[in-house]
């Protein structure tokens, strides 16, 4: 474990999603109304990713910003369910950040997302020692977290960003992000040619870029060069894409970094084979969470491993 005890430190937006599970592929919003199922969940990419460490026996601590209401306490209870610290909490007047994600028949969703306060509330105090003296720092992208990459960078064995849906690699709002990044994320659902998107970034600072292709599989790339890897056939229903690309995240980090000796803390020129065995595991993460309603449930060590046997 890093100083502190934690392994991991997952930083920023957790919240409650509500997930409206509708009847068509594409909803008539033309009607008053529709018979639908609803669940409310704590996700978010925060959440997912936090929890998902967790259950993969990972030390695992939180730091973010929560409202005083009710979204807060049902973070706080599943957080606790699953084994994650509360490490530093920064209180946001606002509330607690809320999403409305429609849930079509085929598990895609479109997300309506509710961030409150988050481009306005500080770091909390207590987080900038809880992330230089973690194993690996995972940021999410509200806005107060870029305060933290600097105290991230002196300290943590290994930074990482999930940088989500992007449209415009130079994007400024993400610029520190990257740079300040050993490991960055990204969906390629919108960058065109994902290779040169890839190799674009790398050139940004970080030492791996790694790009979810959804039913496509996964990218990843280093200085030693690129894998492509195709979907894991696994006998798994996709119910629900929530949290498929932080599913992704935790598994790669988990086999790439986490998995390593405790004193292996760079991810520099990590090889093709070392990138195929972490994209395998992260794929068969983000197909398990697939599988399921929500965020609980995710898999465990035993669980990924045995997926990984499977696909493998």
């Amino acid at each position: 474990m890093g100083g502190m005890g934690y392994d991991v430190v997952v930083v920023g937006a957790a919240g409650v999603d509500t997930l409206v599970y509708v009847p068509d592929d594409v909803p008539d919003m033309s009607r008053d109304s529709t018979m639908v199922h609803t669940v409310d969940t704590v996700g978010q990419a925060g959440g997912f990713t936090a929890r998902g460490f967790a259950r993969l026996g990972w030390a695992t601590a939180f730091t973010g910003a929560l409202g005083d209401d009710w979204a807060a306490d049902m973070v706080r209870a599943a957080f606790a369910a699953d084994g994650v610290v509360m490490a530093a909490e920064v209180l946001d007047p606002a509330g607690t950040a809320r999403s409305v994600n429609l849930m079509t028949p085929d598990g895609r969703r479109r997300a309506f997302y509710d961030g409150r306060g988050h481009a306005q509330v500080p770091a909390p105090p207590g987080a900038y020692r809880l992330v230089a003296e973690a194993r690996l720092t995972l940021f999410h992208l509200s806005d107060w977290c870029r305060q933290l990459l600097p105290a991230a960078q002196r300290g943590a064995a290994v930074v990482a960003t999930d940088l989500q849906d992007v449209h415009d690699l130079d994007d400024p709002y993400r610029a520190d992000f990257i740079a300040a990044s050993d490991v960055v994320f990204v969906s390629g659902a919108h960058l065109g040619d994902p290779a040169v998107a890839a190799d674009r970034l790398l050139a940004r600072g970080p030492e791996v870029v790694v790009v979810g292709l959804g039913d496509r599989g996964a990218l990843a790339v280093s200085r030693a060069g690129a894998v492509l890897a195709p979907p894991p056939d696994l006998p798994l229903p996709v119910v629900d894409t929530n949290g498929a690309g932080d599913g992704l995240a935790v598994g790669f980090l988990h086999t790439a970094v986490l998995g390593r000796p405790e004193g292996a803390g760079s991810v520099a020129g990590m090889s093709t084979d070392a990138m195929a065995l972490a994209l395998l595991a992260g794929q068969c993460a983000a197909r398990w969470t697939c599988a399921r309603s929500g965020g609980d449930g995710l898999a465990t060590r035993a669980d990924l491993a045995r997926l990984c046997a499977m696909a493998g």
